[in-house]
Parts: structure tokens; sequence; C-alpha cells
């Protein structure tokens, strides 16, 4: 039973901590609804970073208003917003932010409002916004949370049982609006996270705890607690200070671990504690890390220290940009492009692409990883290609908030991204440019070859855990027991007598000599078309393949 009357800052807090925790718990389940059998789904992954970088945000201070805690907690989430359902939730905290300027203390009918803001918020940044998704669930859920707020307006437990009923009960509806979802016979994984998250709100209104865990940055991505030291306007704690705990002393228990992470977080923020009585990995920033290391030796032995001062750093990084700033004057262009491998990398360096941003299918960039590589580049107009779908609405989001004048090319993979490095004209105006770039990524047709990670079906064909399959421009058509097979039968349903360059990139996972060996096929079967391999070097993927 909820008895709380109205949300204070500290409380809102409480409420967002839980849901990110909650989230976490689930990160996994959420990433398994993902629509495509393919072994980068990552939903649940996104929207926990992003809910992680909200928290580090809103921890910096003890925030009483709550209207100071939702604008702490909407620029965290905005700042590592990563992925479409990152972006997403990041608006919708930006315009509950919005929706509670002014308030002290939030109650029901605030409550309700700021959803509904949130939700609208949300669809404006979608330039096409699709029903049956993570925005279907927040319109949902605030409308019903606004009736039941005018019902009952002194009211939180009445409010967040409609806010649970309608998150359900809309998200099992889900299927029916996408049939991309029914064929896979999953509900939407944003909405799934969203209503997760919602969760986590009512157990902390109800007092009950949900335990952080204590790794938020996941084994395959471990930039949840990366040291910002650039961005960093006010530094409250200056030193970073990191060390393992190994040889545990005997009598140590989980109990002992729970209570240093608590005198860590009295001393300082970005409190990580890693680990169990065999090993434990610390990271804290304070202005004692000799009493954090105290605190580490009441439990075991300490190696690998680490103690790095954050200040000086700044004002280091601070001179060296000045400097550079004063050497060069702007060019008048400028390239960003995200990579998934460094074969990729190398490629886009070789065509001028001033900053390549590592990220793609396995780890989507943050707002602010892009945000950093476009103020990087010394130019006063600057071109970003995403080249994932996902990473589109976060390069918007980026381009919105920097300076310069910014256009995203939305180039949906590498090979795009590539093609529109290719076109680019400096003697060209930036409209003229864009324009250029654009259509030369539209003409690149793409094939993608990885494996399946769980069982499926779309269209008609059923897919095995475990098989190879081929997705064609992102939609999933081939399925084989070989890579090369999945490759040989994909290209001869879309390579067209039009058609005059093939062009394979290998994964990290396959052999220069296969990949050579299905180039020297690929030109007996095309003899028309040149064939060009060049190492990817992308995970997951055996083959990313374009035509054009």
């Amino acid at each position: 039973m909820i008895q709380v009357q109205a949300i204070d800052g500290l409380l809102l807090r409480e409420m967002v901590l839980s849901g990110a925790a909650l989230l976490e718990k689930n990160r996994e389940a959420v990433d398994a609804l993902n629509v495509f059998p393919v072994p980068d789904g990552d939903t649940g992954t996104n929207m926990s970073l992003t809910m992680a970088s909200a928290t580090r945000e809103v921890n910096q201070k003890e925030y009483a208003r709550a209207d100071e805690a939702a604008e702490a907690l909407a620029k965290g989430a905005l700042r590592g917003a990563r992925g479409n359902s990152g972006v997403i939730t990041s608006q919708l905290y930006r315009g509950f932010a919005r929706a509670v300027e002014g308030l002290e203390k939030i109650t029901p009918v605030d409550f309700a409002n700021a959803l509904k803001s949130g939700a609208d918020t949300a669809y404006k940044a979608v330039m096409k916004p699709k029903e049956g998704t993570i925005l279907t669930v927040a319109r949902v859920i605030a409308e019903e949370a606004m009736r039941q707020a005018q019902a009952a307006p002194d009211d939180f437990d009445a409010l967040f049982t409609t806010i649970l009923t309608a998150g359900e009960a809309i998200l099992k509806r889900t299927p029916e609006m996408l049939p991309v979802l029914k064929q896979a016979g999953v509900v939407d994984a944003g909405g799934k996270g969203l209503l997760t998250i919602y969760t986590g709100y009512a157990t902390a209104l109800r007092g009950e705890t949900i335990e952080a865990l204590p790794d938020t940055g996941h084994a395959a991505a471990p930039v949840a607690f990366e040291d910002d030291h650039d961005s960093i306007e006010e530094i409250k704690f200056a030193y970073c200070t990191e060390f393992l705990i190994q040889n545990l002393r005997p009598d140590a228990a989980e109990a002992d671990i729970d209570t240093f992470r608590r005198q860590l977080n009295r001393i300082g923020d970005c409190v990580l504690v890693v680990g169990d009585l065999a090993l434990v990995k610390v990271h804290v920033h304070t202005n004692d890390p000799g009493k954090a290391l105290q605190y580490g030796l009441s439990l075991g032995e300490l190696v690998n220290l680490k103690i790095e001062n954050m200040v000086e750093q700044r004002r280091e990084n601070i001179r060296r940009k000045e400097a550079q700033a004063k050497k060069e004057p702007p060019k008048p262009y400028g390239m960003v492009s995200v990579s998934l491998g460094d074969g990729f990398s190398k490629i886009l360096r070789d065509l001028q692409v001033d900053c390549v941003v590592e990220g793609g299918q396995t780890m989507n960039p943050s707002i602010e990883d892009l945000q950093k590589a476009i103020d990087s580049v010394n130019a006063e107009t600057v071109f970003v290609f995403p080249n994932n779908g996902n990473i589109i609405l976060a390069a918007q989001q980026a381009a919105e908030l920097s300076e310069k004048n910014v256009i995203v090319v939305p180039t949906k993979n590498v090979a795009m991204g590539i093609a529109a490095a290719v076109a680019f004209q400096p003697d060209l105006s930036a409209a003229e440019n864009a324009e250029r770039m654009e259509e030369a990524a539209q003409r690149v047709r793409t094939g993608t070859i990885t494996y399946a990670v769980r069982d499926s079906e779309f269209e008609g064909m059923h897919i095995s855990e475990g098989d190879i399959i081929g997705l064609h421009n992102g939609k999933v058509e081939f399925k084989a027991d070989t890579p090369r097979d999945v490759a040989v039968e994909m290209m001869r349903q879309i390579v067209t007598e039009d058609d005059g360059l093939i062009t394979i990139y290998y994964g990290a996972d396959t052999k220069e000599e296969d990949a050579e060996a299905l180039g020297a096929e690929f030109e007996e079967m095309f003899p028309d078309c040149d064939v060009e391999v060049h190492s990817g070097g992308q995970p997951l993927y055996y083959y990313l393949i374009s035509v054009e």
C-alpha cells in the first residue's frame, strides 16, 4: 500500500534508482524480446545504460526539490542515451522535467501530467512514430494515469495501480499493432523495459527496496562508469580511485561488501563495487582516497591501485583544446562516422573521416559520445553517418545539442556510410553534399550474415537457434548451413544486370582465405561485376556484403 501524499526530490531519486535497478535485473530478458533472432538485441541494455547515466547525475547531490531532481535526471538520461529505446527514454524524462518545473513536491495530478508531457515529448522526437512500441506504452499509461488522477487527485496508490495495470494491458496488445512482433511471438521490448521501470517506481513508493546490481556496465560494454573529465563542469570529488580487493579476510561475508559500498557512498560518488568474496573491483570518486583504501583494507589485500586527479586532468584537457583552437581555424567540412570493427574504421579514416566512433551493432554509442565526436572536429559543418538504424535518433539529438552546423545522413549500415563518404565533394555546398551523400547511401543494397540466437518464425520461414541466417536490407530472408551458402543464395537473388560492384566485408570470426574464396566465387557468378574483399573486423556478423 502506497501511503505517500507527495513526492519530493529525494523520493523521486529513490524511485528512479529502484526503476533502474529492476530494469538492470531484467535487462537480459528485455534484450531477448528483440524481434530479430540476431545476436545483437540490445533494447534492455541500451535502456539500462541510459538509466545508469540518469542515476549517476541525480546522485551528484541531495536534491530536496522535485523539479531539481527531475532536471538532473533528464540531463543525465540525455547525456547517456543509447539506441532508439534509450533516446526515447531520455525524452520521457525531458518532458517529465518540463512539466514539474517550479514544483517543490509532486502530487498525483502533477505526476500524471508529467507522464503525459513525457509521452508527448517522446512522440515529437521521433520522425515517424510507430504504434505498438515503447511510445504507445508510454502514451496509454499517461492517458490512463490522467483519468485516474482526476478521479482521485490525492491517491498515489490508486494511481500506480492504474499505471501498472494499463501498462500490462497495452503491452500485451503490442503484437496486434505490429505484425513483426506477432510473427516473432513477443511483446515490444522497449515497452517492457518502460513498464519494468515504472514497477520499480511503485516498489520504492511502497517503501520496499530493490538491491542494485553492482555492475551496471555489463560485460560486453564496460562503459557505464567511464570518467568523463572533459565535460565535468564542477568536480565535487577530485580523485578517481580504483583498486582490487583480493584474499578477503576469512570471516568476510556478502554483508561486509554491502557495508563497504555504503561507506564509499558516504565519502564520494560514482561508486562501483563489483565482485564476490573471491575478488572485489572498486571504483569511487572521492576527496579522501586514503579513507577509501582504509575501508578496503578492512576487507582484504589491495592490488592494482590507481588514483588520478581529475581536476588536473580537466585543466590539461582545457589547455590542450585551447592550444589546438588557436593553431587552426575551422575548415569548411568535417565528417563523423560510427564504425563496428577495426577494418571498417581504417577504411573510413582512409576516406578522410575526421572522427570514427566505435560502436554499432553490439554497443550503440550514447548521445554524449556522438556529441563529443562532433565537437572534436574542427569544422564549420559536420556530416554524421550513424551507420545503424538504432543510432540515427541519437545522432539527431546530438546534432541538436551541438553549436555547429551538423547534418545527419541517415545511413543504416557501414556500407552505406562508406558510400556516403565517397560521395563527398569539397567544392559543393553543405546542402548539395547532404543530398549527394544520401542518394549514394540509398543506392547501396546490403546483405548481412550471422547466426540465430533463438527459435523464431518470419513470413513462413522457420528459424532454429544456431541457424546461419542472411538479412537483406535489414530483413531476415535467407538461411543455410554455412555463411558461404547463405551468401551465395543471397547474391543470386539480389544482384541484377544493372549492378557493377560487389564488396565483401568479412568479420572478426571469418578467415581471410574464406572471404577471398567467396570473392573468387562471386567473380565467376557475376563476370560483369567488380568484386572487392575487405576486412571489416565486425563482431557477430560473418559478412556484410554491399551491392551497387
